[in-house]
């Protein structure tokens, strides 16, 4: 009798376990794993914000689907995350959208100098140009998850920049095609060079002068290389989260609900974080030593004009589709 109750008892332990066994085998095959590359560091404000996303994803899907930052290029380069989101290589991603402006000029629209040169000005042409990226972006299989500008662009230099002639003649770097084609129109010569390659491009002499935001210049500690700051506010530059359509509909209805509900947070999220970044890192440059300047009304006016000219140049190679946007944004 004690032996059968014990077999008895033994029984049901080796079911219980089995039970949690399987259980656990259960729960870790439903898991739902993404790597996501991205090309800044760890302490850029849109790496930050890409964090605290996928631990809203984790929370609001109990840990059914987690994300995997793989920040500063460390999986994909900046140039072969889109692609590489594309292709299923991993199913999120993150980028500068004006990148993709040489596959379809939509995608400049927000590095045309001047045309939408405060936040709430940049907000409105995004709401203005976001259902023709959406398209843009399902054609590729591609989704769109939120988008968050970078602080306003300025000009960085060894010297007070007074007017756009003396930029002529700099090695200027370039980050899209939108700052490649005003560094040519200001007279300079460009270079191509990733966020995390300028100071050893100032240091090897391959630049010497910059056109980008706040973030990036105390990101990579300008103060070594150069000695102003020009603070512009020539145009707000968006980077995007997107996601590859296929893995996205493969998620649950919860699944996907909860993306979509952590991605509204974040880009609500993120342009208030941009806005506090222009601020602190403005003065983080400052208090580095680097002299802030008030642009001149001389290149203030310059520098509108190249932005009328790039202006033109978008709408005529954005055909309808940016006649479209102008409109919409303009009403």
């Amino acid at each position: 009798m004690l032996q059968s109750r014990f077999l008895t008892r033994a029984g049901i332990q080796l079911a219980t376990a089995a039970a949690l066994s399987l259980a656990g085998l259960t729960a870790a095959s439903a898991e739902t794993k993404w790597d996501m590359p991205t090309p800044y560091g760890d302490g850029n404000f849109h790496t930050q914000n890409i964090a605290a996303f996928a631990d809203e994803v984790k929370e609001k899907t109990g840990g059914s689907l987690v994300i995997q930052i793989h920040s500063a290029g460390s999986l994909f380069k900046h140039p072969e995350i889109k692609n590489a989101v594309r292709k299923g290589l991993a199913p999120i991603g993150e980028v500068l959208v004006s990148r993709l402006s040489n596959e379809d000029p939509v995608f400049g629209v927000d590095s045309v100098p001047f045309l939408a040169p405060s936040y709430d000005q940049a907000w409105k042409l995004y709401q203005a140009a976001k259902p023709a990226m959406e398209e843009k972006l399902g054609e590729q299989g591609l989704q769109l998850l939120y988008s968050v500008p970078w602080p306003p662009q300025g000009v960085y230099a060894q010297k007070e920049v007074k007017e756009v002639g003396d930029l002529s003649g700099l090695k200027i770097r370039a980050y899209n095609a939108a700052t490649e084609r005003l560094a040519i129109l200001a007279g300079g010569v460009t270079a191509q060079i990733e966020a995390p390659d300028i100071p050893t491009a100032f240091s090897t002499g391959r630049v010497d002068a910059m056109i980008t935001s706040p973030s990036t210049g105390a990101n990579s500690k300008a103060w070594d290389f150069v000695s102003h700051y020009h603070d512009t506010q020539a145009w707000l530059p968006k980077n995007m989260v997107f996601v590859n359509k296929d893995a996205f509909d493969a998620l649950s209805d919860d699944e996907k609900a909860a993306v979509l509900e952590a991605a509204e947070l974040a880009e609500k999220r993120g342009w208030e974080a941009s806005k506090v970044e222009t601020k602190t890192k403005t003065q983080v440059l400052a208090d580095n030593g680097i002299t802030v300047v008030q642009p001149s009304s001389q290149l203030i006016q310059d520098l509108a004009a190249i932005g009328e000219t790039m202006a033109a140049e978008w709408q005529a190679q954005a055909g309808d589709a940016g006649a479209a946007i102008l409109e919409a944004y303009k009403k």
